[in-house]
């Protein structure tokens, strides 16, 4: 008799750049032709290379306002706000505000040994393993993975996860 065959999936936090990138086109297309913009200093800039977002505008209100729209275009892009995480608030010339965002893009350490823990907390037959900035669980049943992948989503993380190449 055949042995049963494994199935596996991976859980990681890489985020899709090209997506991001059009995202933030989108964004600073309707920044453009908002009523309430006109005549304010907005500046949308991504950093590929530093993975980093910044905003700058006249005042915080412009910028939390900046920061729902770049949101709301990552969502339809099937991306996570978790994606963005602030790290540096500044008063630049003119009175200006300039906030620069992290782009989170891998699972760290302890996040990835929470994620472990909880599936093992399960008690289902899969086996997690942390490779690199990864989780990959691996079981004999489908619906085992299934389960796991359900559990994985309730937990409270900074990672924006993404599950895939579900063998």
């Amino acid at each position: 008799m055949a042995k049963a065959k494994e199935h596996y999936f991976d859980i990681t936090a890489k985020l899709d750049f090209m997506e991001m990138k059009n995202a933030i086109e989108q964004a600073k297309k309707e920044v453009g032709n908002r009523f309430d913009f006109k005549g304010v200093m907005v500046e949308i800039e991504l950093n590929e290379k530093a993975k980093t977002l910044s905003l700058s505008s006249s005042s915080d209100s412009k910028i939390d306002a900046l920061k729902d729209i770049v949101i709301s275009k990552m969502i339809k892009r099937g991306l996570s706000p978790k994606s963005l995480e602030e790290i540096k608030k500044e008063g630049i010339s003119g009175g200006n505000v300039k906030v620069i965002y992290k782009i989170v893009d891998t699972i760290e350490k302890d996040e990835a040994k929470k994620i472990v823990k909880a599936i093992k907390d399960l008690k289902l037959k899969v086996t997690p393993s942390i490779q690199g900035d990864e989780v990959r669980v691996s079981g004999k049943k489908i619906d085992d993975l299934q389960k796991v992948i359900a559990a994985v989503k309730k937990l409270d993380l900074k990672a924006p996860l993404n599950f895939g190449n579900f063998r």
